[in-house]
C-alpha cells in the first residue's frame, strides 16, 4: 500500500438524500454517488442503508485498487462525537443511534461520526473559502440556520454536542415563532424557508427565498421589505457571533448564499454598522458547495485515524 492508494469512505446524510464519496487524504474526490435517504421508512431502515452504502463504497475502493483506511459519516441534529452517537435528529428520526460503532463493526475501519454543519465548516476552513484564516465561522443558511466555529482546523463541539446553534440566537423578541417553540429566533427570521413563508403570509402568493430576492432586486416593495428585514436580522446574528468568537472570516453557505451580491452586499453593510470595537471579519460565500459535508466527514475520519495511530 502506498499513500496514493489510500481513500476515506465518506457519507453526508440528509433528510432527503445521502451524498457519498471516496476521498483521498489531500481532499480530492475519486468517486462520488448519491442515494435516497427515504427517512419515512424509519431510523432502523435508514441506518441499514447507511451501512450498506458505506460497505459498498469500501468494496468499490478495493475493486479499483484503492485502500479504504477510515470512514467518516455526517448526520444532522445533535451529535455526540466523542461517543459516536447520533443523539437526536428530527429530519432523519435518529434517537441515540450508536452509528460510529455500527459502521466500525460493519466495515472494520476506524470511523468518525460528525454533525453535518460542523464537518461542512471543517471542510470550508481547511480546503475552501476559509482556508488559511485560522479562525472561521461557517454559517449554513437553508431550511434552518446553523454554524460551526473552527479554530486552527478543529470545530468546537460543545459540552452536549450542540455547539453552533446560531439559528436560535434571539434577534426579534416579538418575531414569528421558531420551530424550536420560542418566538424571534434568527432561524425564524432569516432562513430561506422563513423568508419564503413571510412573503407568502404578507402577499398571499407562495414564493421561495430566491424568488423573493429576485423580486426585491426588480424593485417590488413588499419583497424588498421582507428581504431587508431578513438581512438585518442575519446581520444581528452575525454581529453576536463576531462578539462571541472574534473570527477572521465568516463563510456563508447553504441555499441562501446562492443569492450572491444581493445577499452579501447589503449584509456586509449591515454587519459593519453593528460593529463597534470588534474587528470586521471577511464575509465570503462558501466555495465547496454541497461537497463540503462529504469532504468534512473525510477530514474528521482522517483526524480520528491520526489520533488512534499515536
Amino acid at each position: 500500500m502506498t499513500p496514493g492508494d489510500e481513500v476515506v469512505v465518506a457519507l453526508d446524510v440528509g433528510g432527503t438524500g445521502m451524498k457519498c464519496a471516496l476521498v483521498r487524504p489531500d481532499g480530492a474526490t475519486v468517486h462520488a454517488e448519491r442515494h435516497a435517504t427515504d427517512a419515512a421508512r424509519g431510523p432502523e431502515a435508514v441506518v441499514g442503508t447507511i451501512l450498506d452504502v458505506a460497505e459498498g463504497l469500501a468494496g468499490k475502493a478495493r475493486a479499483d485498487g484503492l485502500t479504504p483506511v477510515a470512514c467518516g459519516i455526517a448526520v444532522p441534529g445533535v451529535v455526540d462525537e466523542a461517543r459516536g452517537v447520533a443523539v437526536w435528529s428530527a429530519n432523519v428520526g435518529f434517537r441515540d443511534v450508536p452509528l460510529r460503532d455500527l459502521a466500525r463493526e460493519r466495515l472494520g475501519l476506524p470511523t468518525a461520526l460528525g454533525h453535518d454543519v460542523r464537518v461542512g465548516g471543517l471542510a470550508e476552513a481547511r480546503l475552501g473559502a476559509g482556508r488559511d484564516a485560522g479562525h472561521v465561522l461557517f454559517v449554513a443558511i437553508g431550511t434552518g440556520i446553523a454554524a460551526a466555529h473552527v479554530v486552527d482546523g478543529s470545530a468546537a463541539v460543545g459540552a452536549h454536542g450542540a455547539a453552533g446553534e446560531i439559528g436560535h440566537i434571539l434577534v426579534r423578541p416579538d418575531g414569528p415563532r421558531c420551530g424550536c417553540g420560542r418566538p424571534g429566533c434568527l432561524e425564524a427570521m432569516a432562513s430561506a424557508s422563513a423568508i419564503g413563508r413571510r412573503y407568502a403570509e404578507l402577499s398571499g402568493a407562495p414564493a421561495t427565498a430566491a424568488e423573493v430576492a429576485d423580486r426585491a432586486a426588480a424593485g417590488e416593495p413588499l419583497a424588498g421589505r421582507v428581504w431587508t428585514d431578513a438581512v438585518e436580522a442575519l446581520a444581528d446574528g452575525l454581529a453576536t457571533g463576531q462578539a462571541l468568537f472574534d473570527v477572521a472570516t465568516i463563510v456563508i453557505g447553504g441555499g441562501l448564499a446562492q443569492a450572491g451580491p444581493r445577499l452579501f452586499d447589503p449584509l456586509r453593510t449591515a454587519l459593519r454598522e453593528r460593529l463597534t470595537f470588534h474587528r470586521e471579519p471577511r464575509l465570503v460565500a462558501a466555495a465547496l458547495g454541497d461537497e463540503a459535508g462529504c469532504l468534512g466527514a473525510a477530514l474528521l475520519a482522517l483526524d480520528t485515524l491520526a489520533k488512534e495511530s499515536r
